[in-house]
């Protein structure tokens, strides 16, 4: 199935982008690995997986791995040579199912997002059969420099399961400058996609939380999925501490006024979120050298909010 779906058109419809974005259905066609996206896989050491547990559930996970750990086997084949670690909510992860990924160069602000279904699953091999494999742009990515993982096996520290953020939970969400979105269509698969601002763009309150979207390719993949599929899943790194959240739990888009306190992007669409469950866990893997802020980050239009 090519080109946008249902939910993608709506929005889009809704947004006043519909035009725009039909520039871009091309993207869409059917994936080809070749070429350019196969040696930007190769030399990345990150890869974040959007799936589901046993039961169901959608999360939302890192996958880290020396430079060469993703490996394009075909046009339309990826491997990676890592498995969910012990511990993770996709620990256990089943072969069959849709998946979503998304890899990033920080340093260089690019990102590819590969979507297809997962034909093989174990400890140490995941193999996916790749259906839509295109680049975004770089709006929003802080710049970073990640330190390699040393073993594709290290299973998260402090694990913590709960269905209620604790104090340390809310810390990380304020203090991100990014992180990163599973949503999945029940016919197209599933998607994970990364968002990113200036500290404090993530909201948490009494509701729950919530942050502005941003003006971007006027796709709307992630906002397509969540107006037919309310299912959600983030994850947020702290990448100095190697501190993680994944939260599993479902989304909805706010449309309102373009600028309203809040609203940083004036695009008049905020996204709130309602947790289910909850995974809190430090990874030794993932560490950063060096960051600098994405220069054309919104200011947060809120002071109530970022004094919080």
């Amino acid at each position: 199935m090519t080109g946008f779906h249902g939910g993608e058109l709506a929005v889009q419809r809704q947004a006043g982008v519909r035009q725009d974005a039909a520039r871009l259905s091309r993207m869409l066609e059917p994936a080809d690995l070749s070429g350019g996206i196969a040696g930007f896989l190769a030399a990345r050491t990150l890869l974040v997986i959007t799936g589901r547990d046993a039961t169901g559930r959608l999360w939302t996970s890192p996958l880290t791995g020396p430079a060469g750990f993703l490996e394009v086997r075909s046009d339309t084949e990826l491997a990676v040579h890592a498995g969910v670690p012990a511990g993770d909510p996709l620990h256990g992860l089943t072969a069959g199912q849709h998946l979503g990924t998304t890899s990033m160069d920080f340093a260089l602000r690019r990102r590819v997002r590969l979507n297809g279904t997962l034909t093989v699953a174990t400890d140490e091999l995941l193999i996916v059969d790749v259906e839509q494999a295109y680049g975004n742009c770089p709006q929003f990515i802080q710049q970073r420099l990640l330190t390699p993982a040393t073993s594709s096996h290290e299973t998260p520290e402090e694990v913590r399961r709960g269905a209620a953020f604790q104090p340390a939970d809310v810390e990380v969400i304020r203090s991100a400058d990014t992180f990163f979105l599973g949503t999945a269509h029940p016919q197209r698969g599933a998607d994970a996609s990364h968002r990113g601002g200036p500290p404090g763009f993530v909201r948490v309150d009494e509701q729950g939380l919530w942050w502005p979207d941003y003006p971007g390719n006027n796709m709307f993949n992630s906002l397509g999925n969540l107006a037919v599929s309310p299912a959600a899943a983030l994850l947020f790194t702290d990448f100095t501490t190697g501190a993680t959240l994944q939260l599993s739990g479902t989304a909805r888009i706010e449309w309102g006024a373009a600028g309203r306190p809040g609203d940083d992007g004036h695009s008049g669409r905020i996204v709130r979120f309602e947790l289910d469950r909850l995974v809190a866990a430090r990874r030794p893997a993932l560490r950063e050298s060096a960051h600098r802020p994405y220069p054309h980050n919104p200011a947060l239009t809120d002071r109530e909010d970022r004094s919080r």
